[in-house]
């Protein structure tokens, strides 16, 4: 999704700006789930959306639109977009050490033709799953810092540091893990490609300490919260997906896609 004004930070910032006119720069702190199966910090079953916050982008007037439907598996997320763009936010900040695996199940009925993964007019996606990692000023180099400074005296409170999104894509690509066409602070993983298991629901399960590790070379910052989007202004295409669930939770979980396990190598988890 292409978005005007693009400094430093590029999305991640442009981000940051829209969450802080939500919240006033506060968000839960939510350290241990309370009445969750063990080990699980939340599990969002889209019976309402009042843990959700929505996030519009500056200069993209078209918005996404987002809203709890019944389906045959009970209330689920619905995501339509149009040419358009703009995000759920949860409000639950947590330890990603502490909570390392998120799970959710999707289902897409398009991609998008001209999407492109390496393109600022092709970073478009009918389903992402963003984790946003917050920035820590004690773990930061000089210079980093220095730049974090300089925009929390302008705004108040630092942006995010960086972003894993976990993607429905077109077709696959070279690689496994992707830079953003906008910046190298989020790194794209595309889970689902191509038009194989459109309209079907696909379960997902990653372990975002260990593909943070992959994408960046280095350990995630400590704090992290998730967001959700279906964006089509770059591509002027339009598609609807849905979300089952979405968890974050300690431990590995039990269940998980098998056929996206294949296309990773692996056994369903990354």
């Amino acid at each position: 999704m292409m978005i005007g004004g693009k400094q430093w930070f590029g999305r991640l910032l442009l981000t940051f700006f829209c969450l802080t006119c939500l919240t006033g720069g506060l968000l839960p702190d939510v350290r241990a789930g309370e009445g969750q199966a063990a080990g699980v910090l939340f599990r969002e079953e889209f019976t309402d959306l009042g843990q959700w916050e929505p996030l519009f982008f500056p200069k993209i007037k078209a918005h996404s639109e987002y809203r709890v439907e019944l389906a045959a598996e009970g209330s689920v997320l619905r995501m339509a977009s149009h040419a358009s763009a703009s995000a759920l936010l949860h409000k639950t900040e947590f330890d990603v050490y502490a909570f390392p695996w998120v799970r959710w199940r999707w289902r897409v009925d398009k991609v998008y033709a001209r999407g492109d993964a390496t393109r600022k007019r092709g970073d478009d996606y009918p389903a992402r799953i963003y984790v946003s990692f917050k920035f820590d000023p004690d773990q930061a180099g000089a210079w980093e810092k220095l730049k974090y400074d300089a925009v929390r005296l302008v705004y108040g409170a630092y942006p995010p540091h960086s972003s894993l999104n976990y993607v429905w894509a077109n077709r696959p690509w070279a690689k496994a893990i992707l830079p953003n066409p906008y910046t190298d602070r989020a790194m794209m993983i595309p889970l689902q490609v191509g038009t194989d298991q459109l309209g079907v629901w696909q379960e997902q399960a990653v372990n975002i300490v260990a593909d943070y590790q992959r994408a960046f070379g280095a350990q995630p910052p400590t704090r992290a919260r998730i967001a959700v989007m279906n964006d089509a202004d770059d591509t002027g295409d339009s598609s609807v997906s849905w979300l089952d669930f979405i968890e974050v939770s300690a431990l590995a979980p039990a269940t998980v896609d098998r056929q996206g396990a294949e296309r990773h190598g692996g056994n369903g988890e990354r």
